[in-house]
């Protein structure tokens, strides 16, 4: 798995740069042997680190994606329970067998060769993502002007005690962290693209495209629904129930909120499953249970080919991803915890480190010292929000 996009297109080993071939030849004179192999070990230190947070960030973004979508589908029936019978109405719903029926669905979907490789999957995972983005948006905007007035304040959500407010400003800032889960999988992006034009070319085109769109949408989506709700806007705005009506404009974002999420956890989920399952393969050689594959058709023009290999295992990970959502179901709070997890390492710390390696920016220069002031201040903030969002995720959990 990339961390860098090298000057060479074909290179995928990050901070080897000086150790390759062509770069010992021509800075011989600048570089010693034993300067190399150090940069060579942290690169490969690095790299070990970096795969072993990419793996944590498909198990947590899964976790998320089930609580969410349980979430979602609770809402559709929520929406038309308050349309049949009033606002007023007790319209309550567990949201556990919501999640169990999303397992189910991901463990079909998983046993689909290939599954994250479809075109179409990715369209309509951008499509519904547009959608229920933008119906979010427009119903915070349409309530703020039905009710004539902006509501909530520059100090956000008041709280009993100065404390409280602390702990939950850490956990707001897990969320905004969550916002941004894109970083990882753009590495598995960056390893399936062809040359010419060079992947870091067009890494970096998409990365600023993804960054102004995804920012737009959020920005749009969070003020508009605090605008709207203030101090009673729900943590999520399309299932808290801030809007009954339209209903089915409702019903709708959240269908489309399932769609995406159903196509998302296979995205994220797949890459882990190819690690593993390739690690067996290489480790159990002989093995028919892993190797070999039966042929299914359950219909006559669509055979299926069937490996009990990874019946077995992706069906245990559903399985377990599942058994953690139930057991935490959780949003804000499950969220801010994901959020915290990841980006610091990847949205901070690699890529400066890999930028300071690639330019080789001596420690000493301004540059690097400001950078890597910056990069201890990230870290700080991002273990205040950990340690905030763990802290909501007790709370939650033994209320």
């Amino acid at each position: 798995m990339p961390l860098v996009v090298d000057e060479d297109a074909d290179s995928h080993m990050p901070f080897l740069e000086a150790n390759s071939s062509s770069s010992s030849s021509s800075s011989s004179s600048s570089s010693s042997p034993s300067s190399s192999t150090s940069l060579k070990r942290t690169g490969e230190r690095n790299a070990w680190f970096c795969g072993i947070i990419a793996r944590i960030n498909f198990i947590k973004v899964a976790i998320v994606y089930t609580i969410t979508s349980a979430i979602s589908i609770r809402a559709i029936q929520k929406s038309n329970c308050y349309h049949d019978q009033g606002h007023e109405a007790t319209c309550r719903y567990g949201s556990t067998r919501y999640m169990v029926i999303f397992g189910l669905i991901q463990v079909i979907v998983s046993q689909i060769p290939d599954f994250q490789n479809m075109k179409w999957l990715s369209i309509v995972a951008a499509v519904m993502s547009f959608t229920y983005s933008i119906i979010g948006s427009a119903l915070g905007l349409a309530k703020v002007i039905e009710n004539g007035e902006i509501k909530g304040s520059i100090t956000g959500l008041p709280s009993s005690t100065a404390a409280e407010k602390l702990w939950l400003v850490a956990q707001a800032l897990g969320d905004i962290a969550f916002a941004f889960p894109f970083s990882l999988i753009f590495l598995e992006i960056q390893d399936t693209l062809k040359a010419p034009p060079p992947e870091k070319i067009t890494m970096k085109k998409v990365s600023i495209m993804a960054v102004c769109i995804t920012t737009f949408f959020n920005l749009c989506c969070g003020g508009f629904g605090y605008a709207a709700f203030g101090n009673s806007t729900p943590g999520n705005l399309l299932t808290g129930f801030g809007f009954y009506e339209p209903y089915w404009l409702v019903d709708f974002a959240n269908a489309c909120v399932v769609l995406h999420l159903v196509g998302g956890y296979q995205i994220f989920s797949q890459p882990l499953f190819a690690d593993i399952e390739r690690w067996f393969a290489r480790k159990f050689p002989e093995s028919k249970f892993i190797h070999k594959n039966h042929t299914l058709k359950p219909l006559p023009m669509l055979p299926f080919e069937l490996n009990l290999m990874r019946l077995v295992f992706r069906t245990a990970y559903v399985a377990l991803i599942t058994g953690i959502a139930v057991l935490f179901p959780y949003f804000n709070q499950v969220v801010g915890v994901s959020g915290a997890i990841t980006f610091w390492p990847v949205v901070v710390y690699f890529p400066v480190e890999m930028y300071l390696t690639q330019k080789k920016t001596e420690s000493w220069k301004t540059k690097a010292i400001v950078l890597r002031v910056y990069t201890t201040v990230c870290l700080i903030v991002i273990l205040y929000a950990f340690v905030g969002s763990i802290r909501g995720v007790i709370v939650a959990r033994f209320s």
